[in-house]
Formats: structure tokens, sequence, C-alpha cells
């Protein structure tokens, strides 16, 4: 694992993408204050950039530094939550602009996974977090799963846990509104 991280921060570092496991289904990621880095996951999944990203990070904390502020409640859901949760935010700051919704709302998620958190907690940015798939085409839940398409159009994948055949599912998703809104995404 430790070579892993030590080459996924030398690619992130310079602008480039990442195949890994995260605490979901494999990912594609990048440095999320990277504008040219995230345009590159939108060319390579094939997606429109008016459908924002999914960032991961190491620690509650650390996502202060992201969002103008960070409802009382998302503490207590990111705390309890019993699987991947992802909140979605107003207020992004900090990220890239081409990452950041339309309404200046941004999709975090703390992760507790072995690999990603030590990843996120060694880069120490925001880490962009989004699914191993053409979009329109199904999540890559394992490595096996993930087209040759992607594993071409990154500079670095990820060894670690590539054997592993355990299908994990999409984090919930919930929008936290600054006006007090509570909306479930999915489930």
């Amino acid at each position: 694992m430790e070579e892993d991280i030590k080459k996924s921060l030398e690619v992130l570092r310079n602008g480039g993408l990442i195949l890994y496991p995260t605490d979901t289904v494999w990912g594609i990621g990048c440095d999320a204050t990277n504008a040219e880095a995230v345009a590159k996951v939108y060319a390579l999944k094939q997606r429109d950039d008016s459908k924002s990203l999914i960032v991961l990070f190491d620690t509650v904390q650390r996502v202060q530094g992201y969002v103008e502020r960070m409802p009382d409640v998302a503490y207590d859901m990111i705390d309890l939550a019993d699987h991947p949760l992802t909140v979605i935010l107003d207020g992004a700051k900090n990220m890239a602009t081409n990452l950041v919704a339309a309404d200046g709302s941004v999709g975090i998620r703390v992760t507790n996974e072995k690999f990603s958190h030590e990843l996120c907690s060694r880069f120490r940015k925001p880490l962009v977090s989004t699914s191993a798939n053409i979009s329109g085409q199904p999540s890559a839940a394992i490595y096996s799963e993930i087209s040759q398409a992607i594993i071409d159009g990154v500079d670095y994948v990820v060894k670690y846990r590539q054997d592993d055949n355990t299908k994990k599912k999409p984090s919930s998703i919930v929008k936290l509104g600054s006006n007090g809104l509570v909306k479930i995404i999915r489930e």
C-alpha cells in the first residue's frame, strides 16, 4: 500500500489522474483544487461538466476550509453514519470552479477506508472521487468491472485491493441547504 500512496501522491501533485479504491466503488481521482485535472476527469468520463463531482476528505475538520459554513447537523450526520455518506453543502470555496455545482454547492464525503483515508491525509487537500466508469455506464464496484478505456485514461492505477471482490455500494447522498433544507438524494 505504501508504494501506491507514494506514486498516487506524485501523480496528484503533478495534475494527473489516479484510479483507486474508495470506501464505496472504485474511483477516478485528482486534486480537487486543480481545474485542469478536474477537466481531465470530465473528459475521461465523457461527462457533462455541469454535473458536479464528489470530493473526499480524511477528516471533517479539513472540510471546513472548503465550504463557507458547516451546518451543525452535517457534523452529526457524518459522525453517526453507519455506511458511506455524501453530504452536499452550499458555499464551496478553495476548490476548482469546474468542480462546484452551478448553485455553489459541493458533495463531500469523509472516508474511513484505509487507502483513501491515508491518501487524503497525506495529500492534505480534497480529492475528487467519481465512479470509475464512462458516464451513463454502471459503476465499477470491483476492479475487474472497470473498462479498459478508464484504465488507459488515468496516469496511475493503484494495485491495492485489485483482487478484493467485495462489492460495495455507492454512498447515500443528502443535500443540506444553508436555509435548513434537508433533502435525501440517494439512500
